[in-house]
Order: C-alpha cells, then sequence, then structure tokens
C-alpha cells in the first residue's frame, strides 16, 4: 500500500500547486529515500485524496511497523508527518516570488493564495481546526466569539519526559525566522513545511506568517527579522499603520508589552491581524472627544467593556504622532481614586494594546488602555478575569480576546457536556468533583430560564458569552458606571494637559 500513498501524496502535489509537473520524479525519489524503498512502481488510477489527514495516518503507520518513526505518539508523529509535507513544499524563494507576483496584481489576491498554500502543506491543520467549537453569543456589547480551542494537540507523558532533556536555544522562540524548514524536536514542532513572507515595516525587515492555530479567518503573525522583546512605543504605532497600508483588507494589532496584560510570547517583538471584524472593531463610539492640537483627527471613547480610544485620520502619520502622546501620558498616570497606578515598588504598570485597521480612506488605530497591578485580593491582576469567573476562564486576556474572541480552555468541552447532562437529569453540581466550580453560575443562570433539552445548549453558549463579556469588564481599567467613566475623562482631560 505504501506505493499507492505515495502516488497519491504526489498526485496531491500535483493538483495543489505544491509540486511542479517537472518535479514529479524528484519528489517521487525524495519519499522513496524517507520510507527507505529500494523499488516503487507508480500506480495507475488512483484514488484522489479525500483526506490529507487520513493519507499521512496510514503512512504514519507504514513508516511505525517498519522502524523508520521511532515512536508512535502525537509528538513524534506530529514530527514525521510535518518531514514527509516538507518534502512536497517549495523551497522559500519559489514561494515568495510568487507572492509578490500576486501582490502587484491585487494585495488580496496575494493573500489568499498564501493562506491555501499553507493549508495545502498542512502547516495550517484543517483537520484539527475543524475540532475546534464555535459560536456566537449576543451581549449588550454585540455579538462576541466563542471559541474552545481543541486543535493544539496535549503531549504525551514520554514525549514531556523526553523535551525535559532536549537542550537546545535554535531556534530561539517559537516565531524566529530560523522556523522556516526546521526539522522540529520533541519540544519544539517541526516547520519543514512552513514558509515565510518578508515585508518592510517602518524601514525594518520583519516577516509575514500565518498561524497554525487559526482562531479567525486568515489569522496572520507579523514578527521582527530579529529576536527582540515586545515594546509598545511610537514606532509600534508607525509599523501597525505600515502594515494595513500595504495590506487594507487586513487588520493588524499587538498584545501589551507587559506580562498579565500582555502575550504568550513577550521575548520576540510581533503582531497578530488577518481578515477578520471583530466586534471590538463594529462597536460605536459612545463619548466624542478632541485632542489639543490635533483637532483633524476625529477621536472617542468607544462603547466596549474595555478602556478604548479610537482615532481615526485620512493621514495615518496624525494617528502615529496622537497615538504616541496618548501613550506617554498613560505610562506615566496616576489617579489613586480610580485605582490607577503608574508604578510600585519601581514596576510599570501601565501600557496599550494597540489594533490598526484601514476603513475605507480613513486609518483607524485603537488604544486599549491596559494596567497589569496585583493586589493580595486579586493576584492574578486586579485588571484580569475576577476568581468568581475562572470557571470558564482564568488565563490572561491578550489582543485576540480584547477585541471580542474569546480562547477558552479545551477542558470545557467535556465540562459542558457533563454540566447539560446534569441540569437534565436534576443532579446536585457540588457533589461532582469536576463540575461543582461551576453550581453558582448555573444557580444563577437556569433560575432566568426555562431549561429543556431542546434550548439547553443555546441557553449555556448564550451563559458563557455573558461571562465572557464581564471577563472583559474585569479587564477594562475604567468600569463602565458614572464613576468610571468621569475618571476616564479624566485621564483625556489630562492628555490635553500642555
Amino acid at each position: 500500500m505504501i506505493e499507492t500513498w505515495i502516488t497519491q501524496l504526489v498526485n496531491y502535489g500535483l493538483e495543489t500547486g505544491l509540486v511542479e509537473k517537472e518535479d514529479k520524479v524528484y519528489t517521487t525519489n525524495r519519499l522513496l529515500e524517507l520510507f527507505e524503498l529500494d523499488d516503487y512502481e507508480e500506480q495507475e488510477s488512483v484514488e484522489k485524496v479525500e483526506s490529507l489527514a487520513e493519507l499521512l495516518s496510514n503512512m504514519m503507520d507504514y513508516a511505525y511497523e517498519k522502524g523508520i518513526m521511532k515512536e508512535n505518539s502525537i509528538v513524534y508523529r506530529d514530527l514525521f508527518d510535518t518531514k514527509i509535507m516538507g518534502l512536497l513544499t517549495p523551497p522559500p524563494s519559489t514561494v515568495i516570488a510568487c507572492f509578490q507576483k500576486n501582490y502587484k496584481e491585487d494585495p488580496k489576491k496575494a493573500t489568499d493564495t498564501y493562506y491555501k498554500f499553507s493549508q495545502d502543506t498542512n502547516y495550517i491543520r484543517r483537520d484539527r481546526i475543524k475540532r475546534d467549537m464555535k459560536w456566537t453569543a449576543p451581549t449588550e456589547y454585540g455579538d462576541l466569539d466563542i471559541t474552545i480551542n481543541l486543535s493544539k494537540p496535549e503531549k504525551d507523558p514520554k514525549a514531556i519526559a523526553a523535551a525535559k532533556n532536549a537542550k537546545s536555544g535554535y531556534p530561539k522562540c517559537l516565531l524566529c525566522r530560523e522556523n522556516e524548514g526546521y526539522a522540529g524536536r520533541v519540544n519544539h514542532p517541526a516547520r519543514q513545511n512552513h514558509r515565510v513572507i518578508p515585508v518592510v515595516i517602518n524601514g525594518q525587515n520583519w516577516f509575514f506568517q500565518y498561524s497554525p492555530y487559526v482562531y479567525y479567518n486568515e489569522h496572520c503573525i507579523v514578527f521582527n527579522g530579529e529576536h527582540t522583546p515586545m515594546k509598545i512605543e511610537k514606532a509600534a504605532f508607525r509599523k501597525l499603520l505600515d502594515f494595513v497600508e500595504q495590506f487594507p483588507h487586513y487588520f493588524v494589532g499587538s498584545n501589551a508589552d507587559l506580562p498579565i496584560v500582555g502575550g504568550s510570547i513577550l521575548a520576540h517583538d510581533h503582531f497578530q491581524g488577518g481578515n477578520y471584524t471583530f466586534a471590538m472593531a463594529k462597536a460605536p463610539i459612545e463619548t466624542t472627544l478632541t485632542f489639543k492640537g490635533f483637532e483633524q483627527v476625529e477621536a472617542g471613547i468607544v462603547k466596549w467593556p474595555m478602556s478604548v480610544i479610537r482615532l481615526r485620520a485620512v493621514n495615518s502619520q496624525d494617528l502615529v504622532e496622537l497615538g504616541a502622546v496618548i501613550l506617554a501620558k498613560w505610562r506615566e498616570y496616576t489617579d489613586e481614586s480610580a485605582f490607577i497606578y503608574a508604578y510600585t515598588n519601581g514596576e510599570p504598570h501601565n501600557t496599550i494594546t494597540p489594533i490598526a485597521r484601514k476603513n475605507g480612506e480613513m486609518f483607524e488605530l485603537d488604544l486599549v488602555l491596559r494596567n497589569n497591578i496585583t493586589t493580595e485580593e486579586h493576584p492574578l491582576g486586579v485588571y484580569h478575569p475576577h476568581a468568581q469567573l475562572h470557571h470558564i476562564k482564568k488565563e490572561n486576556i491578550g489582543l485576540i480576546e480584547v477585541m471580542g474572541l474569546a480562547v477558552l480552555p479545551a477542558r470545557l468541552k467535556d465540562e459542558m457536556e457533563a454540566l447539560k447532562k446534569a441540569i437534565l437529569a436534576g443532579d446536585d453540581l457540588r457533589a461532582d468533583e469536576m463540575l461543582e466550580k461551576h453550581a453558582d453560575w448555573v444557580d444563577e443562570f437556569s433560575a432566568q430560564h426555562s431549561i429543556t433539552p431542546e434550548n439547553i445548549d443555546k441557553i449555556i453558549e448564550d451563559e458563557i458569552g455573558k461571562v465572557f463579556s464581564k471577563v472583559l469588564e474585569d479587564a477594562g481599567v475604567y468600569k463602565r458606571t458614572e464613576e468610571g467613566k468621569q475618571a476616564f475623562l479624566r485621564f483625556i482631560g489630562h492628555v490635553n494637559q500642555e
């Protein structure tokens, strides 16, 4: 069967454009080498590949049986199937040339083709992305996006143990350019099928790729060519706006540059973007603002659970300059009455999560005010999901959540299924070790609904959405109360002071 599978895979490469017809024999021979075959007869009239994941799985089973793949676990299978696909993936120069040719015709054509390529190479694993649970939930802030992430594989104990003994500083992190084509190891994913696109923003060499874990349409990562820490500064605003000028159908944003309110990889400067409109981008201005010296910039406070200043202008440099003023003022701003402290014991707390987009002829820059102070009552962060919400979301609120997409832990899939059964059966949730953490929440919402087997799915999904809106409210530095609004306006007044 291995000969049939090799024929099928090469045909798949030809059909998707990964393999040129002139490279058919060459690619076949590389696969024969991988599978340690000395003889081969191309199979006639083989079935078309319906499931790449299934085909690769069959090939890996064969490799394990023959001793070519040494361990039959998710980590080693991921390393091996990436090695297989790497033999079909064109070199970076070819991919870059194709992207640049398409870009000259239309930026969207360039990204559409590159996105499909990233899926066809199995760098974006379509089969795993399909497992993610996704829905929208209505709230007072619009329809929030909810996803339970099931696409990241869990490591098995053997691989975890092996990873402890695997010592290597190359590549320095998962974002470094050196990942392109890298074979991987037990504690670092293989990337033979990974290709990146160079972009120049603010005169610097950066790179553009897609996230292998697609949380939303065309979820991309834009990263610095150098392994340098994330920093929110004036130059960051210029880079974000440069990117959307080159790719006007994409938004792009940055996580904040401090722990708790920042992203998971603070050691490497990077942005995230994509071809998607989040609830925050649709949210209206509820308080119009004017900034002294920048009267040409449309500005306002956004109707959103977090504290967002939106700036709009035809000239993107106006947004860069005003954004820099607001950032500098916020970095040093303390308002004890609102529990906003710029520093405690010399440690900085104030930063910004910025998001840029093009809206018609106008550039937009959303500045989300962040603060990472902790207290004994809130050791994970005052402006972080509070303890009563941890049964749904305990993790940091990064860029994606800020914009209105909840990335929830995989544990919730099984918990929600068990919860539905327990609610319908009238079981005591507090007697169940897995479900007791949800008991208070269920008591609260079940009193407001007449729950039936027909409506329980929708009720729980909507209630999770409400919890997420509260999560974002907790993360907002200025609360949506009259007192909070006045405190927000005090900061705006501070920005306008000479």
